[in-house]
């Protein structure tokens, strides 16, 4: 059965463009067009579309209020495809994000539709139409859910820490949902948070100083980019660079590393983990978020096998539950929980 796209876009020449591309995809249909965000909200549930693409800026409603509208409304999983998500305008794609987007596609500038990547966006369109996506009740900007799940859901309790447990580090991996996610648990912990924090999220080259810029306003902690040979210090939240593995090195010092042949992504999620493992082993926590594929399942195995505390985002608040059910069916998860109860957690910890 075909993919059924909604498409919203103001420019008729980028719709027509955008019409040609995915009526020639295999597996595709468009079933409708708006030229606006008011009208979209109109024939989107005679539509029933799986995947919504729509632009960002458009008259009557922009991208971002038609994102809080549709998630409010008709939830369906969103594709923002713009010229101001791509590089230099991060802003703007960590915003649609937050409002419930799930992914962007930079619309190229010259407007041709031989400067298109058919392949990402197609690619892009065909993964969304698997995401599973919450109702989302609006409210006030600065309130709105980060992590695409209904604030009416239950929430896991926290988890009970032995009292002997002694914790140093911990490392968050995550791929597709992952900024959302990542900065639902980071808001929760205080600016005196005890534990240095390293972050592994897989991101399109170019959106990790938006992404870390972002995370900032979204939490008390202090938020950079991490470079080889700093001593990672409580309260500070470390990233994984472009193109390099963050890893620590025998002394507990940061160390961006190269790819490994082993492993398909860069920055890994298994390479963090892993060297978390022997390095710190029983005293560190290791934390698997959403995201699509296996990265981090055997980063985890090691962790739990080191003696260290091993945490994965449950299926119901998931935007993708690839990376948790993996390290799950290798028994390397200890506790499974919703999104919030992990920030919970760590907070409970930090206050005992």
């Amino acid at each position: 059965m075909a993919i059924r796209v909604f498409l919203v876009e103001d420019s008729p020449i980028a719709l027509h463009i955008l019409e040609q591309i995915l009526q020639a995809a295999p597996g595709l249909e468009v079933v409708g067009t708006a030229q606006n965000g008011k009208d979209a909200l109109l024939r989107i549930p005679e539509s029933k579309p799986d995947v919504i693409c729509t632009d960002l800026y458009m008259k009557e409603m922009d991208g971002v209020e038609l994102t809080r509208q549709i998630m409010a409304r008709y939830p369906r999983p969103i594709l923002v495809i713009s010229v101001a998500v791509g590089q230099g305008n991060e802003q703007n794609a960590f915003q649609l994000l937050q409002a419930g987007a799930i992914d962007v596609f930079p619309k190229p500038g010259t407007g041709l539709i031989a400067d298109y990547d058919r392949g990402q966006l197609i690619n892009k369109i065909k993964v969304l139409a698997g995401v599973k996506v919450f109702t989302r009740p609006l409210r006030p900007t600065l309130g709105t859910p980060t992590n695409g799940q209904s604030s009416g859901q239950p929430s896991s309790p926290p988890i009970k820490f032995q009292q002997n447990g002694k914790y140093t580090i911990i490392g968050i991996g995550a791929s597709t949902g992952g900024p959302q996610a990542i900065a639902k648990i980071l808001s929760k912990l205080p600016g005196n948070f005890p534990l240095p924090i390293l972050c592994t999220q897989h991101i399109s080259m170019g959106f990790l100083e938006g992404l870390v810029s972002w995370i900032r306003q979204e939490c008390a902690l202090k938020v950079k980019i991490g470079e080889t040979g700093e001593t990672p210090q409580p309260g500070v939240v470390y990233f994984a660079p472009d193109q390099c593995n963050l890893e620590l090195d025998r002394r507990g010092k940061l160390l961006l590393s190269a790819p490994t042949a082993s492993e398909r992504h860069c920055p890994s999620v298994n390479v963090m983990l892993r060297s978390l493992a022997l390095v710190f082993g029983q005293e560190a926590i290791g934390i698997l978020l959403t995201g699509m594929g296996d990265d981090g399942a055997d980063g985890m195995r090691c962790l739990a096998a080191a003696g260290g505390l091993t945490i994965a985002q449950d299926e119901a608040t998931c935007i993708v539950y690839g990376m948790p059910k993996e390290a799950i069916a290798l028994g390397a998860v200890q506790h499974t929980l919703a999104i919030d109860a992990i920030g919970e957690s760590l907070v409970t910890y930090c206050r005992r």
